[in-house]
């Protein structure tokens, strides 16, 4: 039950807003990545993407921005973090701002960071109505690991990004937004374990895509046996409205795993009804330039009243066996092939996070891989 109030970090619990409660790990969290669309004339084919994220942390009293621009094999990533002062509705880390234009259809993301070589001035607009994925509830043992509620939407971008005094056009530029808000781990680290230890397995696929006529969303959550706890597909057509988008009851999946990593080659979705989705990756983009799983700009962590840094990564350079960097979004090309043989090509994403065993792709322990 999505309404406007969604779109604003004022949610209580993983409920919608008319719920309220509390919970030192409760987060709410902006979320965009953009690329170039397929047939779009020259484009269509790089490796030009960009992403942002934006948290708040009641409970912390802090609230944190990133801003990543990838091309060429180069990941430059900005990081901001302030304390919150307790104002939830100040869209505003340092250098990075959100703004809801529209609740649920346009927001603005700006950047003016000319001391880290990075300014951005961009517009999101929603091809559709955004879906509601399933709530997402996980505990190990007694404790809460996960508990939240994420809208998610596909939509079409305006605007620009400047790095080191280039600037890159992103009219046309297509892509992913979504927002979250429950309870995730967040901060500094429980230092009490769960008792009895439980090794860490997580096992996360997402893959929002962008095609002429529609949008494609897929998603899972597997256990250690490869069962989901969490797991949708759905086809949203271009410009359906609320309740519009169709869900595919049956779904599953195939991926090709990297010999030496736990990266996807390709990735295959076998829909209800006969259709099937091939995914290629082209590139990859590490959510470490976001903060996640990050050592020093994790979510959440205290950096003081504000503080802001640039890092950049050589991407071929990357040890892709550390635990911080399993987690990528693989901008791919995706073909859709319907039950009656048509096809459809598109751009999307292919999220990865795969930590601890998972039969099916063949991992055994924490951080095995492919062979």
């Amino acid at each position: 039950m999505l309404t406007r109030g969604d779109d604003y970090p004022i949610h209580q619990t993983a409920e919608p807003v008319a719920f309220a409660g509390t919970d030192r790990n409760f987060y709410d969290r902006y979320f965009f990545n953009g690329y170039e669309a397929a047939n779009s004339g020259e484009g269509g084919d790089g490796d030009s993407f960009f992403a942002a994220a934006f948290g708040v942390y009641p409970h912390l009293n802090i609230a944190d921005a990133a801003f990543c621009w990838m091309k060429d094999g180069r990941q430059v990533n900005l990081h901001a973090s302030r304390w919150l002062e307790m104002e939830r509705m100040d869209l505003n880390v340092g250098p990075i701002t959100i703004q809801v234009l529209e609740p649920l259809r346009r927001l603005r993301i700006s950047v003016e960071a000319p001391d880290q070589g990075v300014r951005a001035e961009l517009t999101f607009e929603g091809r559709s109505f955004p879906i509601e994925e399933p709530r997402f509830t996980r505990r190990i043992g007694p404790r809460t690991l996960l508990d939240y509620t994420r809208l998610t939407q596909n939509g079409r971008y305006s605007g620009w990004i400047e790095v080191d005094g280039q600037r890159h056009d992103l009219d046309g530029f297509v892509g992913t937004r979504d927002r979250s808000w429950g309870v995730r781990p967040i901060g500094a680290r429980d230092p009490q374990e769960l008792a009895p230890a439980a090794p860490p397995q997580f096992f996360w696929l997402w893959t929002p895509c962008v095609f002429p006529d529609g949008d494609l969303f897929f998603h899972t959550n597997d256990d250690e046996l490869g069962r989901p706890w969490n797991r949708r597909a759905v086809w949203a057509p271009l410009g359906s409205g609320r309740g519009e988008a169709l869900d595919f009851h049956a779904v599953g999946y195939d991926v090709d795993w990297r010999s030496g990593s736990r990266h996807a080659a390709r990735g295959t979705l076998k829909l209800e009804g006969g259709g099937e989705v091939t995914i290629e990756p082209l590139a990859e983009f590490f959510m470490l330039g976001l903060g996640y799983g990050h050592p020093v700009w994790g979510h959440g962590l205290n950096h003081g009243k504000l503080k802001i840094e640039r890092e950049d990564f050589v991407l071929a350079d990357l040890d892709r066996a550390l635990p911080y960097h399993l987690h990528v979004q693989a901008l791919s090309k995706v073909t859709y092939t319907s039950a009656d043989g048509a096809t459809r090509v598109g751009r999307g994403v292919f999220e990865q996070l795969v930590l601890g065993p998972h039969a099916p792709s063949g991992f055994k322990s924490i951080l095995d891989m492919a062979p």
